[in-house]
């Protein structure tokens, strides 16, 4: 029985050994891929890696950067919302800076009272004083005088009446009472002049420069509100309320850098297309009157032809896709730039990477 059952498993084992190498023998079909690979259009023409980007003056993307630092207590915009030129965007906590533009207003408007009132001079209340103390001087040297003369009388009429030091006395008398009136009548022709001209010239430059100061404070105030610098849209939003950002950028959690915490792209009609040609194949770049280009984007069939722009003259390291300023690359391109017609059913957006493929016309 037990031979008969080891000879029972060794054909069933045969049988199964049998099936799987007829199973793993059959050719199987690869399936179809996902979407088409892309395709040279040209006879001869020359790869590029290529980026989307709004068509701007200068052929990128606006970073936005404040000029101050803050934390953000407002966010005003949404990615994807179009706005206008001088639209504000984020606002940061001006706390301080409000307290401090307040404090220079004041200084300013101090200086600028204390001007005014050294124009105003005389003061007729400080003339009516000067005017009364010429007065009393006077009247004090009258009497120092009858005081005086009395003496000198009584003198006259009697040596023994009156001592030599009571008499030289009331004449030191006269003689201070005669330098109080001098001193009062100079007194009252200084206030009649009023203010002096360079005290008048220095309070002047001193609320001109108070006065600069409150414009200066308050041209920073007004940087705590960024604004956009020209109609565009919206393309990323890297910060949120209560991010502290800097005239470096926000730092980004995910990536571990600084970057600019709202980027803007033109409203237009035509998107531009930044591709990178490797510096071996510089050599056979086309002249600019005779270069075409189509753009094939990645997971469709769609190739879209091109309209050339310019030659960014310089040639960089290859760090533009990764955007590791940082990382080692061999590798050195040369920027070229295209445009394109945005159409409705176009599903492109800036930042996508493309396919470009260059040639020269026939």
């Amino acid at each position: 029985m037990k031979s008969r059952s080891i000879f029972i498993l060794a054909i069933i084992g045969l049988i199964m050994g049998l099936g799987a190498a007829w199973l793993f023998g059959l050719e199987r079909k690869p399936p179809p891929p996902a979407f088409a690979p892309v395709t040279n259009p040209y006879p001869d023409a020359i790869y590029a890696n290529g980026i989307i980007e709004s068509e701007q003056a200068g052929g990128a993307n606006i970073p936005v950067y404040p000029e101050v630092a803050g934390r953000i207590i407002q966010v005003l915009v949404a990615e994807g919302q179009q706005v206008k030129a001088g639209a504000p965007l984020l606002v940061l906590d001006d706390a301080v800076q409000r307290a401090s533009t307040e404090q220079a207003r004041l200084q300013a408007e101090s200086a600028q009272a204390q001007l005014s009132q050294l124009k105003a001079q005389p003061r007729p209340e400080a003339l009516q004083v000067a005017r009364a103390q010429v007065v009393l001087a006077d009247a004090n040297l009258r009497t120092a005088r009858d005081q005086f003369d009395k003496r000198r009388a009584s003198r006259d009429l009697d040596a023994r009446s009156i001592s030599q030091d009571v008499l030289d006395n009331a004449a030191d008398a006269v003689y201070q009472a005669e330098a109080s009136l001098e001193v009062a009548r100079r007194q009252f022709a200084l206030v009649r002049a009023g203010a002096w001209r360079y005290d008048i010239m220095v309070q002047q430059r001193q609320a001109e420069a108070l006065s600069q100061t409150y414009v200066a404070a308050q041209a920073l105030l007004q940087r705590y509100t960024i604004r956009a610098a020209t109609d565009g849209v919206v393309l990323a939003l890297n910060a949120s309320v209560g991010s502290y950002v800097s005239p470096q950028g926000a730092y980004d959690g995910y990536s571990e850098s600084l970057g600019p915490p709202l980027l803007l792209g033109a409203l237009q009609e035509h998107l531009a297309v930044r591709c990178y040609v490797d510096e071996m194949l510089l050599s056979r770049l086309p002249a600019a009157d005779r270069l075409t280009a189509r753009m094939a984007i990645r997971g469709t069939k769609m190739s879209v032809p091109l309209e050339f722009v310019r030659v960014q003259p310089y040639v960089s390291p290859k760090i533009e896709l990764s955007n590791q300023r940082k990382e080692r690359v061999d590798q050195r391109v040369l920027p070229v730039l295209f445009r394109f017609r945005r159409e409705p059913a176009m599903k492109v957006y800036p930042g996508q990477l493309v396919d470009v493929f260059i040639a020269q016309k026939n």
